[in-house]
């Protein structure tokens, strides 16, 4: 367990924690995340028991965390650091991109799901997005957890549409979940592609998400569609 000064002393610093217990591989975040300005990593646990007594003491921002652990995993590290202090952001870092996984990690109210290997910039921007309130998935496994999450998530009475979302609207969403671009969304519905990116900012307005997959993953969620 390592407890760090803030590497940036910028006041709007987002503080970071890492959570990994190879030490290579930690280092390497480290020194990644260092070369940003807007990133300041306050500490760095080794195991998941660990990990959530420091997040309770340091409260971080944001959480980057591996799934193996040492101890506890960190899926139920997850599930304990949200409960005692739930407005930090998780983000699992990991080799895993089987579908069980991701969505463990989602029902376990993770913030979002990097495989290792992505680039720096990547990471930056999951962080920034989690730490602004979105949900961050990696490209890579992003349409087809959406689709588990789809075949997966029981027959449930329709949510209450609180967005205000217009029936085209939730039609456009419904095919967004289903995993289509907007080309094909625009073929299905017969509209015009430019009329379905005009749905789509609309309902990314009214569902306050920044991409189409934070919008999928909030309509199951909420269970909009």
């Amino acid at each position: 367990m390592v407890e760090a000064e803030p590497q940036n002393q910028l006041n709007n610093a987002v503080t970071v924690m890492l959570v990994e217990d190879h030490h290579i591989t930690r280092l390497g975040l480290r020194f990644a995340l260092s070369q940003v300005d807007d990133i300041a990593i306050i500490a760095e646990a080794e195991d998941g028991k660990a990990a959530v007594a420091l997040a309770l003491r340091k409260k971080p921002a944001v959480i980057l965390m591996d799934i193996d652990l040492p101890g506890i995993s960190g899926i139920d590290a997850a599930i304990a650091i949200k409960a005692t202090c739930p407005t930090t952001k998780i983000i699992m870092v990991t080799s895993h991109s089987n579908d069980e996984d991701v969505l463990a990690a989602l029902a376990a109210n993770c913030d979002g799901y990097c495989l290792k290997g992505a680039d720096a910039g990547q990471l930056v921007t999951a962080i920034r997005a989690v730490n602004s309130g979105g949900i961050w998935l990696d490209p890579g496994i992003a349409k087809r957890v959406i689709r588990a999450f789809v075949d997966q998530k029981p027959p449930t009475p329709a949510a209450t549409n609180d967005c205000s979302l217009s029936e085209r609207e939730l039609e456009v969403l419904t095919l967004v979940v289903e995993g289509l671009s907007n080309n094909e969304i625009a073929q299905r519905l017969t509209l015009s592609t430019e009329t379905v990116k005009t749905h789509m900012r609309h309902l990314m307005e009214k569902l306050a998400v920044s991409d189409r997959t934070q919008a999928a993953v909030k309509a199951l969620r909420s269970g909009l569609v």
